[in-house]
């Protein structure tokens, strides 16, 4: 016999208290639920920029798939975003899983709009200096982590990302650092 089953029933079984705070303690976090609407809107959203990051992806030329062109991973990316959009489109509205948008929701724009800034910079400053500002923004300031964790976090990245792309890859990248 296991341990559980040699308990008696004035014992309370300790495992599942936790397992019911927990559950309660996560439901009293959670966001208002939103209706189908915060499936379909955000689902129209992905699905026009999917279709233009597919655009754009176009325009830099697809080659082949012996030969492929710069657009060709960005333009599938952007086919599976697309596809991805109308599943949720076609699904979403019978979902009740939806959170309302409150004011944590922004963190997602900022997180979105600090990205945008990256790709800004880049052709500006190089790769190293804003990917580091990336990971700065969206670690200290948008994930609460401490300074020490953000830089040291941001400054691994930031190398493992120029090491991959420069020379796992052979992508050229605009960068300061040259070897």
């Amino acid at each position: 016999m296991s341990e559980r089953e040699t308990r008696t029933a004035d014992e309370p079984d300790i495992l599942a208290e936790l397992q019911a705070e927990v559950a309660r303690d996560l439901a009293e976090e959670r966001p208002p639920a939103g209706g189908p609407a915060y499936q379909v809107i955000p689902a129209l959203v992905v699905l026009v920029l999917g279709a233009g990051a597919a655009y754009l992806a176009h325009g830099y030329g697809l080659g082949s798939l012996r030969r492929p062109g710069p657009g060709l991973w960005p333009f599938a990316v952007s086919v599976l975003i697309m596809v991805l959009a109308v599943v949720l489109l076609v699904v979403g509205r019978t979902l009740e899983d939806a959170e309302k948008f409150t004011r944590s929701s922004l963190l997602v724009l900022v997180g979105g709009a600090t990205f945008v800034g990256l790709g800004l910079l880049l052709p500006t400053l190089g790769f190293e200096i804003p990917a580091i500002l990336l990971g700065i923004v969206w670690l200290r300031f948008l994930g609460g982590e401490t300074w020490r964790s953000t830089i040291v976090i941001s400054v691994a990245t930031t190398a493992a990302f120029y090491v991959l792309f420069l020379y796992g890859l052979k992508i050229p990248l605009p960068h300061l650092i040259a070897f």
